[in-house]
């Protein structure tokens, strides 16, 4: 029993540390795609920023804004950070405290509920700017929940497993990626829209929102939203890698290093695509998900399906 909290106690420290140098990796790389110096002023080219940073806005005084509704106000952060940190429970180690089954419908019911937290910020908060942030954000993610759920359809229909472990380790041969290409690329773009990350961020549209559904939040508030956002995004990245380039686990050590490039490559990935794009306008992202990928998923699955039933029957 000991053990196994202190596996998870460290596991979440080095989450928590992944995600505070992800936040530098992408002010570095945003720097760079901008032809311009990212962080390098604290400590050697930068490396401490994310510490420096960690440290100013959890000792900052947390503000009570007078019109808000304190207790959803409080709880909201606090609800999102916790569910970003359940979705690592799906890590697939050898060194896991747990195993999943059910890993998919595990991910599905949390990710469902990770709309509830941007909700209650920006209903909460008391302020219009947040609660039309909230509002956009919520009816996203509803609407690209949709996408994921049919994508996801796809490794259980070729594996029959809900299990993540047992989807990666059934790639040896070849990547899920190169037999579902275009469901792939249909996939990450869901991601990016799932996490409200550029160009589909409609809910914290600066020049829109002033910073949308977390208007009203600094110091702890903040921080802890920023840390559900990055770890979500990161989260995300580990399920890409799963699902379409995934691999045996015979040799550990070669194969978590090899793993860990793969989540690295999309986890930029989402750095690159807010480097290169412009903002959506948003009525084309809400027909991008139901007028585009909804009908090539279901064409995709009918066809995967009738293919299926030829041969097993």
């Amino acid at each position: 029993m000991y053990i196994s909290m202190l596996s998870c106690l460290f596991s979440y420290i080095c989450i928590l540390l992944a995600v505070a140098f992800f936040t530098l990796l992408e002010r570095k790389g945003l720097s760079y795609i901008q032809i311009r110096k990212g962080p390098n002023k604290v400590g050697l080219a930068g490396l401490p920023q994310p510490i420096a940073d960690a440290a100013k806005l959890l000792t900052k005084e947390i503000a009570k804004p007078t019109m808000a509704n304190y207790s959803p106000y409080f709880i909201a952060p606090i609800f999102s950070f916790i569910l970003a940190l359940f979705l690592w429970q799906l890590y697939p180690s050898m060194y896991s405290s747990s195993y999943f089954k059910w890993g998919i419908l595990f991910f599905m019911c949390v990710s469902g509920l990770n709309v509830y937290g941007t909700l209650l910020a920006g209903w909460s908060s008391n302020s219009k700017y947040a609660l039309l942030g909230s509002l956009r954000a919520i009816a996203q993610t509803i609407s690209y929940e949709v996408s994921m759920a049919l994508i996801l359809l796809f490794p259980l229909f070729l594996m029959g497993s809900f299990s993540f472990i047992e989807i990666k380790e059934s790639q040896e041969l070849i990547w899920f990626m190169f037999i579902m290409l275009p469901v792939s690329f249909m996939w990450f773009v869901t991601c990016v829209a799932e996490t409200n990350r550029a160009p589909f961020d409609f809910a914290e549209g600066e020049s829109e929102l002033v910073s949308g559904f977390n208007i009203e939040y600094g110091a702890a508030g903040f921080a802890l939203i920023f840390l559900a956002e990055y770890a979500n995004i990161l989260v995300m990245s580990l399920f890409t890698a799963l699902i379409f380039l995934g691999g045996s686990s015979m040799i550990i050590f070669e194969s978590d290093i090899m793993f860990m490039m793969k989540v690295l490559f999309f986890a930029f990935l989402f750095i690159w695509v807010r480097g290169s794009y412009p903002r959506f306008r948003y009525d084309l992202l809400m027909g991008l998900t139901w007028k585009s990928f909804l009908p090539t998923a279901l064409c995709f699955l009918l066809m995967i399906n009738s293919l299926i039933y030829i041969i097993y029957y």
